[in-house]
C-alpha cells in the first residue's frame, strides 16, 4: 500500500507570496539605495519562484530525475555565458 501525500496548506503558500509581493512594492518607496533594492527585489522575486514551482507545480513530491532534468539546462546555461562572457563584456 503507498503512503498518503500530506497536501500542502495552499492558503499558507498563497500568503507568503501576497507577503513577498508586497515587500518587493514597498522596497521601491523606501530610502535605499539602488543596487541594494534591486537585489531585494530580484531574491524576493527567487523565492516566490521556488514557492510557485515546489508547491503549485508539485515539484516538491517529485523524484530526484526530475531536478536532474531541470538542472542539466542550467548548468548548460551557466557553461554557455562563462564561455560567451568575454565575447560580451568586449563589445
Amino acid at each position: 500500500m503507498t503512503g498518503e501525500r500530506r497536501h500542502p496548506n495552499y492558503v499558507a503558500v498563497w500568503y507568503w507570496l501576497l507577503g513577498l509581493a508586497l515587500v518587493s512594492v514597498s522596497l521601491s518607496v523606501l530610502p535605499l539605495s539602488h543596487t541594494f533594492t534591486v537585489v531585494l527585489v530580484f531574491a524576493a522575486a527567487t523565492a516566490k519562484a521556488w514557492l510557485v514551482a515546489l508547491y503549485y507545480m508539485h515539484l516538491r513530491f517529485e523524484r530526484w530525475l526530475i531536478y536532474a532534468l531541470a538542472l542539466v539546462p542550467l548548468v548548460l546555461f551557466g557553461i554557455l555565458l562563462l564561455v560567451l562572457l568575454p565575447e560580451i563584456v568586449s563589445r
